[in-house]
C-alpha cells in the first residue's frame, strides 16, 4: 500500500501559530497589568504608612505636651494646697490664742462677778439676819401682848356668857295671839341677841316703814299700814303662801303668830318698838320645816 498525501499539516500550524502568538501577547500584557497595580498598591502602602507614621508622631507630640501640662497642674494644685494648708495651719493658731484669751478674760469676768455675788448674798443674809432677830423680838412682845389680850377676852367671854345667861333667865315664855304658846321672846336688842346664840329658832331682823308695796322679810311679806307711838300700836299685812292676813292693833312684846304651808309651827313677828310710821322687831320661823298636812 502507498502512503497517502498528509494535506492537512500546513493549515493546522498556520492556525496554531497566531494562538500562541495571541496567547503571550495576552499573558504579557497581564503581567503588565499586574505590575501596574502592584506599583499602584505599593504606592498606596507607603502612603499609608508615611500618614501612620505622621499619626503617630503628632499623636507622641500631643501626649508628651498633655502629660507636661498635666505635670504642671498637678504641680501648681500642690504649691496651693501646700499654701492653704500653711494659711490654715496659722489661722487655727491664731483662732486658738484669741480663744483661750477670750476663755481666760471670761474666766476673770466669771470671778469678778461671783466676788460680787457672794458679797451681794452676804450683804442680804446679814440683813436678813438683823430683821429676823428684829421680827422674833417683835413676835415675842406681841405674843406677849396676845397673851393679855387672850386672858382679857377669856374674861370678857366669861363676862358675856355670864350676863347672857342672866337675860336668857330674864327672857319670858308668853302666848301669842293666836293662843300658842309662843316660847322665849325678846323685847330688846340684847335679849334677841340671847335668843339667837340659843338657836332655838331662825330669826330675822327689820325696820319695817309705811311703803306703797310689801317688803320681804324673810320669806313672807310685809307691809305696815299703821303705827301709834303714843299706844305703841301697829297694824300690818303678812302675805304668805298668796293670802294676804291683817294683824290689827297689835302691841309691842306682844308675839303675833300666823301659820304658813311650809311648816307645823306657827311663824311669829314680835314688835319690840313702835316709832312715827315704822316699827321695829323680827321675824322668828321655826328651825326645821316641815310641812303642814
Amino acid at each position: 500500500m502507498s502512503a497517502e498525501p498528509n494535506y492537512g499539516q500546513p493549515q493546522q500550524k498556520s492556525i496554531v501559530q497566531p494562538i500562541l502568538i495571541g496567547a503571550v501577547v495576552a499573558l504579557f500584557g497581564g503581567l503588565i497589568y499586574q505590575f501596574v497595580q502592584y506599583d499602584k498598591l505599593s504606592t498606596k502602602i507607603a502612603q499609608v504608612e508615611k500618614s501612620y507614621q505622621e499619626d503617630v508622631e503628632a499623636l507622641k507630640i500631643a501626649s508628651s505636651q498633655s502629660a507636661q501640662a498635666s505635670r504642671r497642674n498637678q504641680e501648681t494644685l500642690q504649691a496651693q494646697l501646700e499654701t492653704a494648708q500653711r494659711q490654715a495651719a496659722m489661722a487655727v493658731g491664731q483662732a486658738k490664742e484669741q480663744a483661750m484669751a477670750r476663755a481666760e478674760a471670761l474666766s476673770k469676768q466669771i470671778i469678778v462677778e461671783a466676788n460680787k455675788q457672794k458679797a451681794i448674798v452676804a450683804a442680804e443674809f446679814d440683813k436678813v439676819k438683823a430683821e429676823t432677830e428684829a421680827v422674833k423680838t417683835e413676835a415675842t412682845a406681841k405674843i406677849g401682848e396676845v397673851k393679855t389680850d387672850v386672858v382679857a377676852v377669856k374674861e370678857d367671854v366669861k363676862s358675856t356668857k355670864s350676863e347672857l345667861d342672866k337675860t336668857i333667865t330674864s327672857l319670858k315664855a308668853v302666848q301669842g295671839d293666836m293662843g300658842v304658846q309662843s316660847g322665849l321672846i325678846a323685847t330688846n336688842g340684847t335679849e334677841l341677841q340671847a335668843l339667837k346664840a340659843l338657836g332655838e329658832k331662825n330669826y330675822f331682823e327689820f325696820n319695817l316703814g309705811k311703803t306703797k308695796a310689801p317688803q320681804r322679810i324673810g320669806d313672807v311679806l310685809m307691809q305696815l299700814k299703821k303705827a301709834d307711838n303714843k299706844r305703841n300700836k301697829y297694824t300690818v299685812d303678812i302675805i304668805a303662801d298668796d293670802k294676804k292676813v291683817e294683824k290689827k292693833d297689835k302691841g309691842v312684846s306682844e308675839p303675833v303668830q300666823f301659820y304658813t304651808s311650809k311648816a307645823r309651827q306657827p311663824y311669829e313677828i314680835v314688835v319690840m318698838e313702835v316709832k312715827k310710821d315704822l316699827i321695829v322687831g323680827y321675824l322668828a320661823t321655826p328651825k326645821v320645816m316641815a310641812p303642814r298636812k
